[in-house]
């Protein structure tokens, strides 16, 4: 895959890009990122990027020819069609479902503005508008690195044990069950026996009652998207019961 950046503050991408699970998958090769500081493009000698909006308002507009020919650059460089993603407070939001998404695409450039948003003709370059929730940012760098972390887990090869990403919490559809590791008695706080058992099969029905538990007390909404199996329902249903009896 590769992965263009477009964003005035690129330096904010040094750690990030370079460092544990993204920065092996870039030195693997598994994927390729580029990040673009699209004030090199602006052709005025004080390389202004932004402008006071037409019609009066607070605030300043980032300026569509600067992000324009920066676009034009990177996809003449990199030609693989792919999704153009504009980090906006306005866009639909980012998923769990949306990594998915976009981990099966060989090419995604994320646009990250700044100052009060965008001269409104820079939305015809892109294909997705998308938020990470109902706040506002100081600008759409913070946003980005969000989006790439939980896209490139996802692509094969990234993380080193294949059943890590599926079993994640929101993958499954419901919120990742409590999990230990040694030493099985950590100040008299204890590993829960059936765990410690080897009976694979209690083991996974536990793990499917944790998470159920933790997803109702947490997190209720996402249970009504969910199809349940019988035995899930029946967990689950005795999970409220045991809630209202209390």
């Amino acid at each position: 895959m590769r992965i263009d950046i477009l964003s005035l503050f690129p330096e904010m991408f040094t750690g990030p890009l370079h460092e544990s699970m993204i920065g092996n998958a870039v030195e693997n090769q598994v994927i390729d990122v580029g990040v673009t500081n699209f004030r090199d493009y602006t052709t005025d000698k004080h390389q202004h990027v932004d402008d006071y909006p037409y019609g009066g308002g607070a605030g300043m507009l980032l300026q569509p020819q600067p992000i324009f020919d920066a676009l034009a650059d990177v996809e003449a460089k990199h030609p693989t069609k792919g999704r153009v993603i504009l980090l906006d407070p306005a866009g639909y939001q980012f998923t769990q479902t949306v990594a998915e998404d976009f981990a099966k695409e060989d090419h995604l450039t994320f646009i990250c503005g700044h100052y009060e948003g965008y001269d409104e003709r820079i939305r015809s370059l892109v294909t997705d508008e998308v938020s990470l929730g109902d706040y506002v940012l100081t600008g759409g760098e913070l946003g980005a690195m969000v989006m790439i972390d939980a896209t490139v887990r996802l692509i094969p090869g990234v993380l080193g044990n294949a059943e890590s990403a599926p079993g994640d919490s929101f993958s499954s559809g419901l919120l990742e069950y409590p999990q230990y590791t040694r030493p099985a008695d950590f100040r008299g706080l204890k590993v829960p026996d059936i765990l410690l058992s080897g009976d694979h099969g209690k083991i996974d029905e536990w793990r499917l009652q944790q998470a159920l538990k933790r997803t109702y007390e947490r997190r209720p909404d996402m249970l009504a998207k969910l199809q349940l199996s019988g035995r899930a329902r029946q967990l689950l249903a005795d999970i409220k019961a045991d809630a209202a009896g209390q």
